[in-house]
């Protein structure tokens, strides 16, 4: 849908942030807080600029652009989850793994890595602005993107972008200037975070940890649909993943591209219209009644990652006519902190699903994840 239409007025100071912890939530998905803070949100940081204009986020509802949904809001019905909500743990353990799509990694481990310096990597080396780079090579029939800040943080840390990597540009630069790496596979789109994506996924992560020696643990973003790519790999491989930043992040296929389409009073959103027959296709399901049933969606499968202390961080537009927060976010944030894991929201109240990210200061995102990798993985703050 065109961003310009849904730009939201509002400012950071605006947002009505809620933290929840473990143990702590206590709202109803349909009904979020008031005016509040974070309490985890670190002093804000200054601003490092932007980059280029990005290349606009199609969003979940690309396919549906004249079936608008009515407004996602205090009034929108909460679906009735299914039971065992967000899974046992010894069940919905992981995601079923296909055969072996990526192939195998055949790269070879390179030196260790020196403190302050840059793994040696292969392929083009092109500016990304602001004395950053962007190097690409090819991996296991992908090839990888990685963003990177000339002297990068002890223990290379590293953000994996699902989908749609440059269209929070101030967030990036932020990440950057703290000296995070970025990370985006190209090719693998379009997947809506299947087990064979996943595999994918395992591949690139080999070629990065294994030859590159980046840190073994990152954080995931999952912007609109990208949502499925990380709450999957992280279900997957939650030994991997110290935190997921879900900015309208999708959480149930069947909410989006789904939606009402399926005629089921549980997902309201207008859907993604041609883009289901797409999921059908990538999970190899027979028919859309087999697709339902299916229970490794993310809403469906958070207690790995909560049994792994993987941490969530969620910015949530409360009027978002694509993709039902309810839907989405408020099924994590009522069931993730039950199963004993750390869950923090920003909302932006007046906001649709464009833009994404925090406008004008990205700092409470940006600091929750530089302090979410030095702690998985051992690293200095």
């Amino acid at each position: 849908m065109p961003q310009d239409s849904l730009t939201p007025r509002h400012s950071v100071t605006r947002f009505a942030a809620l933290a929840l912890l473990c143990g702590a939530c206590s709202a109803s998905p349909s009904s979020p807080p008031a005016n509040g803070s974070s309490t985890d949100a670190a002093t804000a940081g200054p601003d490092v600029g932007t980059q280029p204009p990005p290349s606009p986020d199609p969003g979940p509802d690309a396919a549906s652009v004249s079936n608008p949904a009515p407004e996602a809001g205090d009034n929108m019905p909460v679906p009735t989850p299914p039971p065992d909500a967000g899974g046992s743990d010894d069940a919905r353990v992981s995601m079923p793994q296909p055969p072996d799509a990526a192939g195998p990694d055949v790269a070879e481990s390179g030196p260790p890595p020196t403190p302050g310096v840059l793994p040696n990597f292969p392929g083009t080396k092109a500016p990304y602005g602001n004395g950053y780079f962007k190097f690409s090579f090819p991996a296991n029939g992908h090839t990888i993107d990685v963003y990177a800040p000339p002297k990068p943080r002890d223990g290379l840390p590293w953000v994996w972008h699902g989908e749609f990597p440059d269209v929070i540009p101030n967030t990036n630069n932020a990440w950057l200037a703290k000296g995070l790496m970025i990370v985006y596979v190209n090719g693998a789109s379009e997947q809506y975070g299947c087990p064979d994506v996943v595999k994918v996924w395992e591949a690139a992560y080999n070629t990065l940890v294994g030859t590159y020696h980046m840190a073994s643990k990152m954080v995931i973003t999952g912007i609109s649909r990208g949502g499925l790519y990380a709450y999957n790999f992280a279900a997957t491989h939650p030994d991997q993943v110290a935190g997921i930043y879900a900015d309208n992040g999708t959480c149930d296929f069947r909410s989006w591209p789904g939606g009402r389409q399926l005629n089921d009073p549980r997902w309201v959103g207008p859907g993604g219209g041609g883009a289901w027959q797409t999921v059908l296709n990538v999970y190899h399901f027979a028919s859309t009644a087999e697709a339902i049933a299916y229970m490794y969606n993310p809403v469906d499968n958070l207690a790995p990652l909560a049994k792994a202390g993987v941490k969530l961080f969620h910015v949530t537009a409360q009027m978002d006519t694509a993709l039902p927060w309810t839907e989405n976010t408020g099924l994590v944030m009522d069931r993730y902190p039950k199963l004993g894991g750390s869950f923090q929201v920003i909302f932006k109240p007046n906001a649709d699903h464009h833009p994404h990210g925090l406008e004008p200061d990205p700092s409470p995102v940006v600091n929750w994840t530089v302090a979410t990798l030095a702690s998985a993985n051992g690293l200095a703050p």
